[in-house]
């Protein structure tokens, strides 16, 4: 018997047109800001009719929270089995670094959508979105307290993960996809700047 042609299943014309959606609502959203865009330039970006927008995304409310909340999620689905791992801290403490930057630039219109619009989602989904941005903030906390249990790092204090957080997190303000500096080399240089002020000062001989 001749081999079989493979089938790949084509994505619904649906779930793309959503997808479509959403990466040019948060361009545009990275762009004016929520409050400035409104849905008439959605139906112009998109070249959708207005009651075909809303059949995808429901509201433009409804529109902000996913993109906001999108790529916390991904960032805890991928940090959650790491802060799990037998890694060291400082291992770990590198690794969401990057992970942080990687999705920092591959999703830049989106990520700046989450740092800068998150009191812009209200109501419930205000609450969610918050809550999940606690878990990701839960994940640095985690890992400077291995450290500290491990002996390698001085302090878990919160205010040590705002400042991880910051500086991780304003990038967004001045990066540049395809720049001259990799994602890695950046969070390289990150962790480079801020684990010595973590570390335990080794004692003289």
């Amino acid at each position: 018997m001749g081999k079989k042609n493979a089938v790949v299943a084509a994505e619904p014309a649906e779930t793309s047109t959503k997808e479509r959606i959403l990466k040019i609502a948060a361009q545009l959203f990275s762009t004016r800001g929520f409050h400035a865009t409104g849905m008439a330039e959605l139906e112009k970006a998109t070249g959708l009719a207005r009651g075909a927008l809303y059949y995808h995304i429901g509201s433009k409310e409804e529109l902000l929270f996913e993109i906001t909340s999108r790529y916390l999620r991904v960032l805890i689905a991928e940090g959650t089995p790491l802060c799990e791992s037998d890694l060291t801290a400082e291992d770990k403490f590198r690794h969401l670094s990057a992970i942080v930057m990687r999705t920092i630039v591959s999703h830049l219109a989106e990520m700046t959508v989450c740092f800068r619009e998150v009191y812009s989602v209200i109501g419930e989904r205000q609450t969610e979105l918050l809550d999940l941005h606690r878990q990701y903030e839960k994940l640095w906390s985690q890992i400077l307290k291995a450290g500290v249990s491990e002996g390698t790092f001085r302090t878990s204090d919160s205010l040590a993960v705002k400042a991880i957080l910051g500086i991780h997190h304003y990038s967004y303000l001045w990066i540049k996809p395809g720049g001259p500096r990799s994602p890695e080399s950046i969070a390289t240089f990150f962790c480079d700047t801020l684990l010595p002020g973590l570390k335990v000062e080794p004692r003289p001989a």
